[in-house]
């Protein structure tokens, strides 16, 4: 996708409550080996806010913190699916998971690997490289 165009795509949890467009400027991902990105097969696409529409589905999403309670992990509460948050990395960004968008497959990306499991002394790497949309 490098030197074309933005693509608008869309996506959302399992049961369909929850659904956003997107405007994807990159296919490039990241993949993180966290004890929460690794047991869920979450992979991230980090986009501007700007870039990102609820459509549907806001009185349908729960949100979960930890830690430092950054990160807004948002839920479909009928479904349990996390197609979307706000990642601690990016707060004011939005991170989408790939495998959430209709019509495109995880390989169609290319992948930054995070190592989420030493995040402190891993997330400056991620931030001062831009391994997000642009």
């Amino acid at each position: 996708m490098a030197g074309s165009a933005p693509e608008l795509l869309e996506g959302g949890c399992h049961c369909g409550a929850v659904r956003y467009r997107v405007t994807v400027r990159s296919r490039s991902g990241v993949e993180c080996n966290c004890s929460m990105c690794a047991k869920k097969g979450y992979l991230h696409l980090i986009v501007a806010e700007e870039d990102f529409q609820l459509v549907r589905g806001a009185d349908a999403i729960t949100t979960y913190t930890f830690g430092t309670h950054t990160a807004k992990h948002h839920f479909c509460s009928r479904c349990g699916v996390q197609s979307y948050y706000r990642p601690r990395s990016h707060p004011d960004k939005i991170d989408v998971n790939i495998r959430c968008l209709d019509g495109v497959e995880p390989s169609d990306f290319t992948y930054y690997t995070f190592d989420g499991r030493n995040w402190e002394d891993s997330v400056a790497a991620l931030r001062d490289d831009q391994h997000d949309a642009q």
